[in-house]
């Protein structure tokens, strides 16, 4: 989710300053004590008056978010899936390359499979030496299409700055990344708009 703001936050009878992060599956508090809180551990999450109210074991925690508290409120409760953190919407031209897993491919289920060029383009790269599709791939996107290159987390097969490099090589530029599942992340790379 990526949100963060600076706050007050009151846990085990104490009051702390420093900043929240609203992240994936935690909420981090940084100030003079961390406190790192799962978000599948939250058994109550409720907001008022600018206060987001946090029930866990070993809790409650309550943060003072002002304007935001409702917001992260309905974003811990509803959180976004992951086709809606990638874009895939029924009706688009979506195409794969790569072996992916069946949960995934379900979850592309109403969107077109792309014969011609791609609004959507996911590419699972195994390795470095995979990134040499990405120029081939990037052909075959529609002007305002995307491609995500799919590849494993923190091993040395494959780093996020080689597929950056190889994917702004081909041309594209890149614009956002997101956690793809526990073992693999996804970078985005879109066609730039003076070249469209």
């Amino acid at each position: 989710m990526g949100q963060e703001l600076e706050c007050r936050m009151k846990y085990q009878r104490r009051s702390f300053a420093g900043k929240a992060y609203l992240e994936t599956d935690h909420i981090l508090f940084r100030g003079s004590e961390r406190v790192k809180i799962s978000l599948k551990d939250l058994t109550s999450v409720s907001a008022k008056g600018g206060v987001l109210t946090l029930e866990f074991e070993g809790g409650p925690a309550v943060l003072q978010l002002g304007a935001a508290a409702e917001k992260w409120a309905q974003k811990i409760l509803h959180p976004a899936t992951r086709a809606d953190k990638l874009g895939i919407k029924v009706g688009l031209a979506v195409r794969t390359e790569g072996e992916f897993d069946a949960e995934f491919l379900a979850e592309l289920k109403g969107t077109e499979g792309a014969k011609g060029k791609a609004d959507l383009l996911f590419y699972l790269a195994p390795d470095g030496d995979a990134l040499g599709r990405i120029s081939k791939l990037a052909k075959e996107l529609k002007p305002a299409g995307a491609l995500w290159v799919v590849y494993p987390k923190g091993v040395a097969a494959i780093r996020e700055v080689e597929v950056i490099e190889r994917g702004r090589a081909a041309g594209l530029k890149d614009v956002k990344v997101a956690s793809f599942s526990v073992t693999h992340t996804a970078l985005k790379f879109v066609i730039p708009v003076a070249d469209r």
